[in-house]
């Protein structure tokens, strides 16, 4: 395995399938027959998930809600997803821990390095739910966070596009895909990776980040296995 301890980051909005909100079942047991793949073949899993299929902060201070008590709402929505993916990867006999930096007790266990690193030694997967536990910051950058934390290989974003453009390609059809491409090189071009803090993070921390398409069955252990189907940002002597 090109990989042996990867973080993957999925979006809330991904859970909807083809609903206009909530969670779908297929959808949901789509990735975790993948992330189960990724675990039978010795791989250990982190997940951090958004929650923009229940609630999106920024809507609410659109609407004139307190951007803080936003921030709180949207990382509790987080929580909401991380337990049916925990509950879906247990009825599939995946053992999984369940922390969070924003407490929710009785159902999370706070997320701490050392506590990560215990649920991998007992070979579970770790969701990692509410964020950084801090409004101001979005699930890309608790993604980043957590993954330096753990020392994972790699952040694995999972996408409904099968890898970084140049220009939209659900817009602009000529839009040329990468295969790799540096940190500096995204900088520059303004390329939309991540939030600009998670990915400052990521540089400077030299993780790479795998972006691809986990829409489609497979894509997540080929990419675990180097057998790339989307692009990876990496630092320029990695």
């Amino acid at each position: 395995m090109k990989y042996q301890r990867i973080l993957l980051k999925l979006s809330g909005e991904a859970l909807m399938g083809q609903q206009q909100f909530g969670i779908d079942q297929d959808r949901l047991s789509q990735y975790v027959k993948e992330v189960r793949e990724a675990v039978m073949q010795g791989v250990e899993v982190a997940l951090v998930i958004g929650g923009g299929n229940i609630y999106r902060g920024m809507e609410g201070v659109a609407g004139g809600m307190d951007r803080v008590q936003g921030d709180y709402m949207g990382m509790m929505a987080t929580v909401i997803n991380a337990m049916a993916l925990q509950a879906t990867l247990e009825s599939v006999a995946v053992k999984v821990t369940l922390l969070s930096g924003l407490m929710v007790d009785p159902v999370t266990r706070p997320m701490s390095r050392r506590n990560a690193l215990d649920a991998f030694e007992k070979g579970h997967v770790v969701i990692i739910a509410g964020g950084t536990g801090n409004p101001y910051f979005t699930t890309d950058t608790a993604s980043a966070l957590r993954a330096v934390e753990i020392k994972a290989d790699a952040i694995f974003k999972g996408t409904r596009v099968d890898g970084i453009y140049n220009d939209d390609p659900e817009k602009n059809p000529d839009a040329v895909k990468y295969s790799t491409i540096t940190f500096e090189e995204a900088y520059k071009q303004n390329l939309k990776v991540m939030d600009r803090t998670a990915f400052t993070l990521c540089w400077e921390n030299r993780l790479p980040i795998v972006v691809f398409d986990m829409n489609t069955p497979g894509n997540l252990l080929k990419e675990i296995q180097g057998k790339r189907t989307g692009t990876v940002v990496t630092a320029t002597d990695q």
